[in-house]
């Protein structure tokens, strides 16, 4: 059941499904979530049984607000205080210390917890509400089957999981790809997932230097939306620069059938049976169009989907990882 989430009841229905340990879509910037009250340990096993996540991925929990923090973190590093100063709302996830006792089931039982606070106006209409209501925070991974394309409309998500879930309609995500996860639990920012965000600004937030989980000696967190093979739609995807993506197209020929393409350089095949679609210029609005572009390319019941390796450039780290974790699940 997809609902206007601008209208009232709306969002009354959505905390009354909430209040009740039932599931619901909601949307965010970046992607739709599926959510559940955070500190009800039994309605957040519905979000991994529901996904078939895994129960011991921790979830992110959505806050209304910088002052929410406090109830879910044990503690708040400088560092992350600036970046919340100067992120929130917007799509970036801080990894923090958990208090004890506090939302153990969303945060996968691990001690440490990831909270972002979202600008999407119904998110954050929903989030004030509910925490008038004793829902202080939502915990809402990306509304898709575990590892699968994430969901950017309110039609995606029912697409996944049928009608009788309540999804409250808040438009196409604005952003489309997940949001930039920091770690803040080892003594500086560690980007555990690129996003819109890229590292320069937030090292200019934070005023430390940011380190990537590569530069790191030490095994990673468990933190969402890191595996390495994720994102992915039924069809095989591959990046392919666009020399190879020519010589490809000239050896098949018009035999290209099954094929879907999508390139920021224009491309030409001898068979009427190839999708060609031309991929922006700009990395943000690669970013808005990624998880849709790839759910149509199923829809369309091709079997291998070649993309133009993005530009090696900060702006394109959040598109390329996702494409990258993508192409491992072939």
């Amino acid at each position: 059941m997809i609902l206007d989430g601008t209208q009232p009841s709306a969002i009354t229905a959505a905390l009354d499904a909430l209040a009740s340990g039932d599931l619901i879509g909601l949307p965010t910037e970046t992607v739709y979530g599926l959510a559940a009250d955070a500190c009800n340990a039994s309605a957040v096993a519905k979000i991994f049984s529901t996904k078939g996540r895994p129960a011991d991925h921790p979830l992110i929990v959505h806050v209304p607000d910088a002052h929410a923090v406090a109830r879910f973190a044990s503690e708040v590093p400088a560092f992350a205080q600036r970046l919340i100063d100067a992120f929130w709302p917007g799509p970036l996830t801080l990894i923090l210390p958990r208090r004890e006792g506090v939302a153990e089931a969303a945060a996968g039982g691990h001690p440490s917890i990831g909270l972002r606070c979202p600008s999407h106006p119904v998110a954050h209409e929903l989030l004030r509400a509910g925490a008038e209501r004793g829902i202080f925070g939502v915990a809402a991974p990306s509304a898709n089957r575990f590892g699968r394309v994430s969901p950017t409309t309110a039609a995606h998500v029912s697409s996944e999981f049928g009608d009788d879930l309540l999804v409250l309609d808040g438009g196409p995500c604005t952003i489309g790809i997940e949001s930039a996860i920091i770690d803040c639990t080892r003594g500086a920012p560690v980007v555990l997932r690129p996003g819109q965000l890229v590292r320069m600004d937030i090292e200019r937030a934070a005023g430390t230097k940011v380190v990537t989980k590569e530069e790191l000696a030490a095994p990673d967190p468990q933190a969402p939306g890191t595996l390495l093979a994720h994102y992915a739609p039924a069809a095989r995807v591959r990046m392919m620069e666009a020399k190879e993506l020519r010589a490809a197209l000239d050896l098949l020929g018009a035999d290209a059938a099954g094929i879907a393409i999508w390139s920021r350089t224009e491309l030409r095949s001898a068979s009427s049976r190839a999708i060609l679609r031309r991929m922006p210029l700009d990395a943000a609005a690669v970013a808005q169009q990624l998880f849709a572009v790839l759910r149509g390319f199923d829809d369309e019941g091709v079997k291998l989907i070649w993309i133009e390796t993005p530009p090696d450039n900060p702006e394109w780290d959040g598109v390329r990882d996702r494409l990258t974790r993508a192409a491992a699940s072939a």
